[in-house]
């Protein structure tokens, strides 16, 4: 199959007007076109932290257009969005002071559907188009890369020591103790996080 040409088409500002500081989510082009990143990608790691800490279900319907939960998905977007419009955009700078967080298992998990057919149809991408992608989202000024928290380990532990986890859970068990201790809302469509208690859960209903 031959490879699309990557775009810069897929990553601009929502609007023009002096002031506005919405963003569109980068998306998925079908057939297999990508944008490039628009802005330098910085990884500060350091400080203290808010806002949301995304499933991957919640990236990957963000990114696909077709995915049956784009519309939902673009909601809780949007929210944001106007969130960072009334706190300012100085707050957000791709830092400590982020909105939205990227870890590494939400990161490999998205690229790595992305390059799957049954995930997302027929435009499924190679590995370097879904990483270029995935970048796209990391140069907007208010997502950025967690690294794992003084504490997660131990929330991971208690989460798995309670009762008997199905082994298909224990991403979610580690997302959900990565949330905890690093004080994030964790967002998601997948119902199963129920169990873990968290107080700083929000389930997208499709």
């Amino acid at each position: 199959m031959a490879e699309g040409r990557p775009t810069r088409a897929a990553t601009r500002r929502r609007g023009r007007q002096a002031g506005d500081t919405s963003f569109d989510p980068p998306v998925l082009n079908l057939p297999r076109r990508v944008a490039e990143p628009s802005l330098p990608w910085l990884a500060q790691l350091e400080g203290p932290r808010s806002g949301d800490l995304p499933d991957i279900n919640v990236w990957l319907a963000l990114a696909v257009q077709e995915h049956p939960h784009h519309q939902a998905a673009l909601r809780y977007w949007a929210e944001v969005q106007a969130e960072i419009g009334r706190q300012g955009a100085d707050t957000y700078g791709g830092g400590a002071g982020s909105r939205l967080w990227f870890c590494r298992v939400t990161m490999l998990g998205l690229v790595r559907l992305l390059c799957q057919p049954k995930a997302v149809g027929p435009g499924a991408l190679d590995t370097i188009a879904a990483w270029t992608l995935y970048t796209q989202y990391r140069a907007l000024p208010h997502i950025g890369l967690l690294p794992d928290p003084e504490g997660c380990d131990d929330a991971l532990r208690a989460l798995v020591g309670v009762g008997s986890l199905p082994s298909r859970l224990w991403t979610d068990a580690y997302l959900a103790a990565l949330s905890m201790s690093a004080s994030l809302r964790l967002v998601t469509f997948d119902r199963d996080f129920e169990r873990f208690g968290l107080e700083r859960c929000l389930i997208l209903e499709s």
